[in-house]
């Protein structure tokens, strides 16, 4: 399959426990869509552990895995965002956010210390993890009179689609999606259904 097309991501949320000389870590691995998923995490996970000594994180974002951020939360520069973040693109995933939760066990660990540390734990919980292969789809909006409206299942079904929402009134309006790499086939294709109406809506994933 076209790798422009897919993605690679975790299947679900996952949790894990790394200790190292009285220091707990927490960590938890989500699968997200955009930042919005992400501040939810972490704005959660805040209210969840309000005594932890650090929330640090990692995210990678986009088909192109280009969009990024590694947070150290005050922890030294280097020391905790990037272990994260290395561990995310040693599996080569995206849409994924990563954090590990400290609680400060009495001992420092020192810089080599700390890298290690949360590498572990970041490694620990991605380990818990189900990685699979997602598409990409693009979203459109379709729509037709009872008497056509077979027409427009058939175009979804066609291209592998799924469909989203319906609101029959008038006329019936459908939102479906299609995997991108039937994108040029089904405009291609439209003719062919007419008097269909079928447009692009912005909600695409």
């Amino acid at each position: 399959m076209n790798d422009l097309f897919t993605y690679q991501t975790i299947d679900q949320a996952v949790t894990s426990l790394y200790k190292e000389k009285g220091s707990k870590f927490f960590g938890f691995a989500f699968p997200v869509k955009n930042e919005e998923d992400i501040r939810h995490h972490l704005n959660t996970l805040r209210e969840i552990h309000p005594k932890a000594t650090h929330h640090c994180y990692a995210w990678r974002l986009g088909l192109n895995r280009d969009h990024y951020r590694a947070n150290d939360d005050g922890e030294p520069a280097g020391t905790a965002g990037k272990p994260i973040l290395g561990q995310i693109d040693s599996l080569k995933i995206t849409n994924c956010l990563v954090v590990s939760v400290r609680y400060f066990g009495g001992t420092k660990l020192g810089v080599s210390g700390l890298i290690t540390a949360y590498r572990a734990s970041a490694k620990e919980t991605l380990e818990q993890a189900t990685i699979s292969e997602h598409q990409l789809y693009r979203n459109f909006e379709i729509r037709s009179d009872y008497e056509t409206l077979n027409r427009a299942y058939q175009w979804i079904q066609n291209h592998e689609g799924n469909i989203l929402e319906q609101n029959m009134t008038t006329d019936c309006l459908l939102k479906a999606e299609i995997p991108c790499k039937y994108y040029d086939q089904a405009i291609a294709s439209i003719e062919s259904y007419y008097p269909l109406s079928i447009k692009p809506y912005k909600d695409e994933r």
